[in-house]
């Protein structure tokens, strides 16, 4: 099944316009091959290398890390904290395959179809929800800082996320174009969101996303099309638990050493 969400967040617009007219590509589980240089390798698997790196906002300064804390800059991702979200966790949310699945060929049981420009012409996404997404969102727009951020386009992304988060459980959103391009891959580089990197949590499927900080990371398994996948619905009792520590980091190692 050809993946949008691969193609609008590894490869080129004009390397996406031909792969839409090739027929008979069909999904595995490519994710856990070795990246190849086929524009069909790369529908699937977002570790994909790219020859060059596309444009990325890198003119916040990169931040360091003393004591759990945030030294101090001028420019961050995010804008200060809001009133209603003051004492919280700040959780950043990944969007593809941790959230949905999206398909360039039509599927009948597609819970939005979103038209999306390329090169001038308009195409459908079929977008499929992870089962127990909308319980999950809810619980936890409810108990912390929710930011998406993904290395999805923002033409695609945002209005899945306009469809997805009923309860605007996202306090704010971000793209490609804040990411970090490190070795072929686009990196959410945490230290850059302008919040304590102790009260910071990412769920996400890739590591890659998560390469600079690991050790704040919540890993989910990629969802493509199991609808009696329970992983979203699994993490709430954990994140429950997590709502209102004052250090992420001795909550995270335990539930890794548990595992």
């Amino acid at each position: 099944m050809d993946s949008p969400a691969s193609i609008f967040t590894q490869v080129s617009r004009e390397e996406a316009s031909a792969a839409l007219q090739e027929k008979g590509v069909h999904s595995s589980s490519s994710s856990k091959k070795p990246p190849r240089r086929s524009i069909f390798h790369s529908l699937f698997c977002c570790l994909c290398q790219e020859t060059e790196p596309q444009p990325v906002n890198n003119n916040a300064p990169l931040l360091t890390e003393e004591n759990g804390s945030l030294q101090k800059s001028t420019k961050y991702l995010l804008q200060e904290v809001k009133p209603q979200d003051a004492g919280r966790i700040c959780v950043v949310i990944d969007l593809d395959e941790t959230l949905v699945h999206s398909s360039f060929k039509p599927v009948s049981n597609a819970d939005f179809i979103i038209p999306v420009e390329i090169d001038g012409t308009v195409h459908q996404v079929y977008v499929l929800k992870r089962p127990h997404v909308d319980e999950f969102l809810r619980r936890m727009g409810e108990m912390f800082e929710c930011v998406l951020f993904t290395a999805s386009l923002a033409k695609y992304a945002d209005p899945v996320a306009d469809l997805l988060d009923k309860w605007g459980a996202f306090r704010a959103r971000l793209f490609r174009e804040s990411c970090a391009f490190h070795r072929g891959n686009y990196v959410k580089d945490l230290s850059r969101l302008g919040r304590e990197l102790n009260k910071l949590v990412i769920v996400d499927n890739s590591p890659a996303s998560y390469i600079f900080h690991p050790d704040n990371a919540v890993p989910v398994v990629s969802w493509f099309d199991d609808m009696s996948d329970t992983e979203l619905l699994d993490l709430i009792p954990f994140f429950e638990k997590l709502r209102g520590v004052d250090d992420v980091y001795s909550v995270l190692r335990q539930r890794r050493t548990a595992s």
